[in-house]
Protein backbone atom coordinates (compact mmCIF):
# COMPACT_ATOMS: atom_id res chain seq x y z
CA UNK A 1 0.00 0.00 0.00
CA UNK A 2 1.88 3.17 -1.21
CA UNK A 3 0.78 5.76 0.76
CA UNK A 4 -0.33 9.30 -0.75
CA UNK A 5 -0.78 7.74 -4.11
CA UNK A 6 -4.34 9.16 -5.70
CA UNK A 7 -6.09 12.81 -5.46
CA UNK A 8 -8.95 11.33 -2.62
CA UNK A 9 -5.62 10.61 -0.27
CA UNK A 10 -4.44 14.00 -1.08
CA UNK A 11 -8.08 15.51 -0.54
CA UNK A 12 -7.97 14.00 2.45
CA UNK A 13 -4.73 14.77 3.90
CA UNK A 14 -6.37 18.58 3.75
CA UNK A 15 -9.59 18.06 5.00
CA UNK A 16 -7.70 16.68 8.01
CA UNK A 17 -5.36 19.56 7.72
CA UNK A 18 -8.51 22.74 7.73
CA UNK A 19 -10.67 21.09 10.42
CA UNK A 20 -7.43 21.15 12.69
CA UNK A 21 -7.12 24.47 11.85
CA UNK A 22 -10.73 25.41 12.35
CA UNK A 23 -11.28 23.06 15.18
CA UNK A 24 -12.06 24.70 18.69
CA UNK A 25 -11.30 20.63 20.29
CA UNK A 26 -7.43 19.12 20.79
CA UNK A 27 -6.56 17.32 17.88
CA UNK A 28 -5.25 14.84 21.08
CA UNK A 29 -6.45 14.36 24.26
CA UNK A 30 -3.07 12.94 25.18
CA UNK A 31 0.61 12.98 24.19
CA UNK A 32 3.72 10.78 25.13
CA UNK A 33 6.87 12.49 24.65
CA UNK A 34 9.92 9.60 24.97
CA UNK A 35 12.67 11.84 25.50
CA UNK A 36 12.34 15.38 26.78
CA UNK A 37 15.29 17.03 25.09
CA UNK A 38 15.46 19.90 22.46
CA UNK A 39 13.75 18.55 19.70
CA UNK A 40 10.99 16.32 21.56
CA UNK A 41 10.32 19.66 24.20
CA UNK A 42 9.97 21.87 21.48
CA UNK A 43 7.47 19.50 20.08
CA UNK A 44 5.34 19.78 22.95
CA UNK A 45 5.27 23.62 23.33
CA UNK A 46 4.59 23.84 19.87
CA UNK A 47 1.90 21.11 20.48
CA UNK A 48 0.02 23.48 23.25
CA UNK A 49 1.10 26.61 21.41
CA UNK A 50 -1.28 25.39 18.45
CA UNK A 51 -3.87 24.35 20.94
CA UNK A 52 -3.69 20.53 19.49
CA UNK A 53 -2.91 18.83 22.73
CA UNK A 54 -4.59 18.95 26.33
CA UNK A 55 -2.20 16.95 28.33
CA UNK A 56 1.43 15.97 27.93
CA UNK A 57 2.97 12.87 29.62
CA UNK A 58 6.98 13.12 29.25
CA UNK A 59 9.84 10.48 30.02
CA UNK A 60 13.41 11.23 29.88
CA UNK A 61 16.48 8.64 30.96
CA UNK A 62 17.58 11.49 33.16
CA UNK A 63 14.75 12.29 36.25
CA UNK A 64 16.14 15.86 36.27
CA UNK A 65 15.50 16.17 33.06
CA UNK A 66 11.89 15.43 33.18
CA UNK A 67 11.37 17.29 36.97
CA UNK A 68 12.78 20.11 34.59
CA UNK A 69 10.05 19.80 31.98
CA UNK A 70 7.16 19.56 34.66
CA UNK A 71 9.05 22.43 36.02
CA UNK A 72 8.68 25.01 33.04
CA UNK A 73 5.39 23.70 31.69
CA UNK A 74 6.74 21.26 28.82
CA UNK A 75 4.93 18.46 30.12
CA UNK A 76 1.81 17.94 32.45
CA UNK A 77 2.95 14.95 33.86
CA UNK A 78 5.91 13.34 34.87
CA UNK A 79 6.17 9.66 33.96
CA UNK A 80 8.93 7.02 35.35
CA UNK A 81 9.17 5.09 32.28
CA UNK A 82 9.15 5.07 28.59
CA UNK A 83 6.00 2.40 28.97
CA UNK A 84 3.89 4.84 31.02
CA UNK A 85 4.50 7.80 28.84
CA UNK A 86 2.78 5.48 25.88
CA UNK A 87 -0.07 4.55 27.92
CA UNK A 88 -3.00 6.49 27.25
CA UNK A 89 -1.52 8.48 24.86
CA UNK A 90 -2.81 9.20 21.01
CA UNK A 91 0.21 10.52 19.87
CA UNK A 92 3.80 9.25 20.81
CA UNK A 93 7.07 10.73 19.92
CA UNK A 94 9.97 9.27 20.64
CA UNK A 95 12.51 11.87 20.89
CA UNK A 96 16.05 10.13 21.76
CA UNK A 97 19.76 9.71 20.39
CA UNK A 98 19.11 7.41 16.76
CA UNK A 99 21.03 4.57 18.88
CA UNK A 100 18.57 4.77 21.97
CA UNK A 101 15.33 4.11 19.11
CA UNK A 102 15.51 0.17 19.20
CA UNK A 103 15.53 -0.01 22.72
CA UNK A 104 12.97 2.33 23.19
CA UNK A 105 10.83 0.46 20.66
CA UNK A 106 11.35 -2.62 22.89
CA UNK A 107 10.39 -1.02 26.05
CA UNK A 108 7.14 0.56 24.91
CA UNK A 109 5.78 -2.28 22.32
CA UNK A 110 3.15 -3.89 24.50
CA UNK A 111 1.40 -1.10 24.06
CA UNK A 112 1.15 0.51 20.68
CA UNK A 113 -2.28 0.05 19.28
CA UNK A 114 -3.33 0.69 15.43
CA UNK A 115 -5.04 3.55 16.15
CA UNK A 116 -1.93 5.51 18.07
CA UNK A 117 0.05 7.82 15.93
CA UNK A 118 3.96 6.93 16.43
CA UNK A 119 6.89 8.91 15.38
CA UNK A 120 10.45 9.77 16.09
CA UNK A 121 12.33 12.51 15.23
CA UNK A 122 15.74 10.84 14.07
CA UNK A 123 18.49 12.47 11.63
CA UNK A 124 18.61 8.43 10.46
CA UNK A 125 15.92 6.31 8.91
CA UNK A 126 16.27 3.12 7.30
CA UNK A 127 18.02 2.10 10.25
CA UNK A 128 15.17 3.37 12.54
CA UNK A 129 12.59 1.51 9.94
CA UNK A 130 14.17 -1.56 10.02
CA UNK A 131 14.44 -1.54 13.84
CA UNK A 132 10.58 -0.69 13.83
CA UNK A 133 9.60 -3.40 11.33
CA UNK A 134 11.27 -6.52 13.55
CA UNK A 135 10.73 -5.26 16.84
CA UNK A 136 6.44 -3.90 16.17
CA UNK A 137 5.46 -6.86 13.95
CA UNK A 138 1.42 -5.94 13.10
CA UNK A 139 1.87 -2.24 14.89
CA UNK A 140 4.30 -1.21 12.53
CA UNK A 141 2.25 0.32 10.31
CA UNK A 142 1.44 2.64 13.05
CA UNK A 143 4.99 4.00 12.91
CA UNK A 144 5.37 6.89 10.88
CA UNK A 145 9.06 8.03 10.46
CA UNK A 146 9.61 11.67 10.81
CA UNK A 147 12.91 13.80 10.39
CA UNK A 148 12.27 17.70 11.20
CA UNK A 149 15.18 19.69 9.29
CA UNK A 150 15.88 21.57 13.12
CA UNK A 151 17.60 22.15 15.80
CA UNK A 152 20.17 24.20 17.50
CA UNK A 153 23.93 24.07 18.68
CA UNK A 154 22.25 23.97 22.09
CA UNK A 155 20.79 21.11 23.45
CA UNK A 156 18.85 20.46 26.53
CA UNK A 157 15.39 21.21 27.33
CA UNK A 158 16.24 24.68 28.65
CA UNK A 159 16.59 25.58 25.09
CA UNK A 160 13.05 24.51 23.73
CA UNK A 161 11.19 26.79 21.89
CA UNK A 162 7.67 26.59 20.51
CA UNK A 163 8.75 27.56 17.00
CA UNK A 164 11.21 25.73 16.88
CA UNK A 165 9.69 23.85 13.88
CA UNK A 166 7.95 27.13 12.16
CA UNK A 167 8.62 27.27 8.89
CA UNK A 168 10.95 24.38 8.62
CA UNK A 169 11.05 21.36 6.71
CA UNK A 170 9.85 17.88 7.95
CA UNK A 171 10.64 14.48 6.11
CA UNK A 172 8.43 11.94 6.09
CA UNK A 173 9.88 8.20 5.50
CA UNK A 174 6.64 5.99 5.10
CA UNK A 175 7.06 2.04 3.88
CA UNK A 176 4.41 0.28 1.74
CA UNK A 177 3.18 -0.98 5.16
CA UNK A 178 2.81 2.82 6.91
CA UNK A 179 -1.20 2.54 7.43
CA UNK A 180 -2.40 5.96 5.58
CA UNK A 181 -4.38 7.23 7.97
CA UNK A 182 -1.51 7.49 10.78
CA UNK A 183 0.48 8.90 7.74
CA UNK A 184 -1.99 11.73 6.52
CA UNK A 185 -2.56 12.66 10.79
CA UNK A 186 1.40 13.08 10.91
CA UNK A 187 1.56 15.38 7.77
CA UNK A 188 -1.30 17.40 9.30
CA UNK A 189 0.30 17.78 12.64
CA UNK A 190 3.25 18.71 11.35
CA UNK A 191 1.41 21.14 9.06
CA UNK A 192 -0.50 22.37 11.54
CA UNK A 193 2.74 23.60 13.17
CA UNK A 194 3.98 25.27 10.35
CA UNK A 195 6.36 23.04 8.82
CA UNK A 196 6.92 22.18 5.20
CA UNK A 197 6.11 18.20 4.61
CA UNK A 198 7.30 16.46 2.11
CA UNK A 199 7.61 12.68 1.91
CA UNK A 200 10.28 9.90 0.54
CA UNK A 201 11.33 6.14 0.98
CA UNK A 202 13.99 6.20 3.70
CA UNK A 203 16.66 4.80 2.15
CA UNK A 204 16.44 8.22 -0.31
CA UNK A 205 16.57 9.95 3.17
CA UNK A 206 19.85 8.77 3.94
CA UNK A 207 21.65 8.95 0.63
CA UNK A 208 20.28 12.75 0.80
CA UNK A 209 21.25 14.02 3.79
CA UNK A 210 24.35 12.19 4.05
CA UNK A 211 25.43 14.31 1.35
CA UNK A 212 24.16 17.66 2.62
CA UNK A 213 24.02 17.39 6.74
CA UNK A 214 26.30 14.33 7.93
CA UNK A 215 29.14 14.52 5.50
CA UNK A 216 29.58 18.58 6.13
CA UNK A 217 29.18 17.81 9.87
CA UNK A 218 31.69 15.67 9.20
CA UNK A 219 34.53 17.61 7.78
CA UNK A 220 33.61 20.28 10.50
CA UNK A 221 34.64 18.20 13.18
CA UNK A 222 37.49 16.89 11.21
CA UNK A 223 38.90 20.40 10.39
CA UNK A 224 38.67 21.79 13.86
CA UNK A 225 41.04 18.61 14.75
CA UNK A 226 43.02 18.69 12.09
CA UNK A 227 44.56 22.20 13.19
CA UNK A 228 44.44 21.82 16.73
CA UNK A 229 45.93 18.67 16.27
CA UNK A 230 49.16 20.62 15.03
CA UNK A 231 52.16 22.26 17.02
CA UNK A 232 51.19 25.61 15.80
CA UNK A 233 47.67 25.13 15.62
CA UNK A 234 46.04 27.89 18.39
CA UNK A 235 48.51 30.61 16.65
CA UNK A 236 46.73 29.25 13.57
CA UNK A 237 43.33 29.92 15.40
CA UNK A 238 44.40 33.27 16.36
CA UNK A 239 44.01 34.50 13.04
CA UNK A 240 40.86 32.45 11.98
CA UNK A 241 38.45 35.15 10.67
CA UNK A 242 34.40 34.63 9.60
CA UNK A 243 34.86 32.37 7.38
CA UNK A 244 36.33 30.06 9.54
CA UNK A 245 34.02 30.23 12.56
CA UNK A 246 31.17 30.02 9.67
CA UNK A 247 32.68 26.61 8.32
CA UNK A 248 33.15 24.98 11.52
CA UNK A 249 29.77 26.50 13.44
CA UNK A 250 28.72 22.99 13.22
CA UNK A 251 31.57 21.53 15.16
CA UNK A 252 30.29 22.86 18.05
CA UNK A 253 27.41 20.39 17.90
CA UNK A 254 26.64 17.46 20.40
CA UNK A 255 29.73 15.00 19.54
CA UNK A 256 27.32 12.05 21.08
CA UNK A 257 24.90 12.87 18.76
CA UNK A 258 26.62 13.12 15.67
CA UNK A 259 29.01 9.90 16.62
CA UNK A 260 25.42 8.14 16.75
CA UNK A 261 24.26 9.90 13.11
CA UNK A 262 27.48 8.84 11.52
CA UNK A 263 27.56 4.99 12.72
CA UNK A 264 23.96 4.73 11.75
CA UNK A 265 24.45 5.32 8.56
CA UNK A 266 27.77 4.27 7.76
CA UNK A 267 27.04 3.46 4.54
CA UNK A 268 25.65 6.39 3.02
CA UNK A 269 28.36 7.78 4.81
CA UNK A 270 31.48 5.81 3.44
CA UNK A 271 29.92 6.42 0.21
CA UNK A 272 29.90 10.69 0.71
CA UNK A 273 33.08 10.29 2.48
CA UNK A 274 35.02 8.09 -0.46
CA UNK A 275 33.27 10.67 -3.21
CA UNK A 276 34.57 13.48 -1.37
CA UNK A 277 38.23 12.43 -1.39
CA UNK A 278 38.01 11.76 -5.24
CA UNK A 279 37.13 15.50 -5.54
CA UNK A 280 39.79 16.87 -2.92
CA UNK A 281 42.61 14.57 -4.69
CA UNK A 282 41.62 16.18 -8.17
CA UNK A 283 42.20 19.28 -6.54
CA UNK A 284 45.15 18.49 -4.71
CA UNK A 285 46.75 17.25 -7.90
CA UNK A 286 45.80 20.44 -9.85
CA UNK A 287 47.94 22.53 -7.01
CA UNK A 288 50.73 20.36 -6.76
CA UNK A 289 51.05 20.33 -11.03
CA UNK A 290 50.17 23.98 -10.62
CA UNK A 291 47.62 23.82 -13.33
CA UNK A 292 46.00 26.86 -13.30
CA UNK A 293 43.66 26.92 -16.36
CA UNK A 294 42.00 23.37 -14.70
CA UNK A 295 41.95 24.94 -10.78
CA UNK A 296 40.00 28.17 -12.37
CA UNK A 297 37.61 26.27 -14.57
CA UNK A 298 36.74 23.76 -10.68
CA UNK A 299 36.79 27.12 -8.72
CA UNK A 300 34.64 28.82 -10.88
CA UNK A 301 32.43 25.94 -11.53
CA UNK A 302 31.81 25.50 -7.54
CA UNK A 303 31.32 29.14 -7.57
CA UNK A 304 28.56 29.48 -10.24
CA UNK A 305 26.55 26.53 -8.85
CA UNK A 306 26.65 27.67 -5.14
CA UNK A 307 25.44 30.93 -6.69
CA UNK A 308 22.12 29.58 -8.32
CA UNK A 309 21.65 27.67 -5.23
CA UNK A 310 19.20 28.62 -3.26
CA UNK A 311 18.40 27.14 0.41
CA UNK A 312 14.76 25.61 0.89
CA UNK A 313 14.19 27.93 3.89
CA UNK A 314 16.35 30.35 5.09
CA UNK A 315 15.59 29.43 8.52
CA UNK A 316 16.77 25.25 8.12
CA UNK A 317 18.40 23.86 10.10
CA UNK A 318 20.21 19.98 10.25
Amino acid sequence: MRVLQDVGQLRCVRLIMFNFGKSKTAMFEQIGIIGCGLMGSSFALAMKKAGLVKRVVGYSKSPTTTAKALKMGVIDVEVASALQAVSGSNLVLIAVPVSATEPTLKAIKHLVTADMLLMDVGSTKQDVVDAARRILGTMFGSFVPAHPIAGKELSGVEHADGNLYTGRQVILTPTAKTNVAQLNQAEAVWSALGCQVKVMPPEAHDAAFAAVSHLPHLLAFALMNSITSQAKGDAFLDLAGTGFRDFTRIAASDPKMWHDIFLANRIQMTAQINQFKQTLDVLSSMITSNDSSSLTAALTKASQERNQWQLADKNQEN
